[in-house]
């Protein structure tokens, strides 16, 4: 059997992607234009993913303590720290995620300036970091000016409503 065939069937992708000089892309290809705004559409994807747990984090903490405060059982208010832990994190999560995705297109930006974007650079639309580097990502973001004020403050005003209105 000849080196590159697989079960004699044909050439693997590998060599065939070798045989080919991969060229650089320019700006004006309708292949990078669309992959640009890819990369742009995940980005925005991500920013309303982490508006979105603000929302539904409000409006469930809201309706736990409405519910608590109608059963009349004020020691249950802490039930709503879980919502408020889970969208902290959650939240986190999309923020750093979205940060990655920026860095990878401003990369790809500056390959493109730079005239060196291969054709490999286009359609990849994957997050390179594994485990570690998305967990280190994530707490990054949970320190961040758009994340921890906003889930301290609903975890103060929840200690405000304990103790002077329920």
């Amino acid at each position: 059997m000849q080196a590159g065939f697989i079960g004699g069937i044909g050439r693997t992708l590998r060599n065939c992607l070798g045989d080919i000089q991969m060229s650089t892309v320019n700006f004006e290809s309708p292949s990078v234009q669309t992959y640009v705004g890819i990369l742009q559409s995940v980005i925005n994807r991500m920013a309303s993913n982490s508006a979105g747990c603000k929302t539904w984090c409000i409006t469930l903490v809201s309706a736990t303590i409405v519910i608590i405060a109608g059963k009349g059982k004020p020691d249950y208010v802490w039930i709503a720290l879980v919502p408020i832990a889970l969208f902290f994190f959650l939240d986190s999560y999309y923020l750093g995620l979205e940060k990655g995705f920026r860095t990878f297109y401003d990369t790809f930006i500056q390959k493109l300036h730079s005239s060196t974007a291969t054709i490999e650079d286009v359609y990849v639309v994957t997050s390179d970091a594994g485990l570690c580097a998305t967990i280190s990502a994530t707490a990054k973001a949970c320190v961040s000016v758009s994340i921890w004020p906003f889930y301290t403050l609903l975890g103060v005003m929840l200690i405000i409503v304990k103790i002077w209105i329920i």
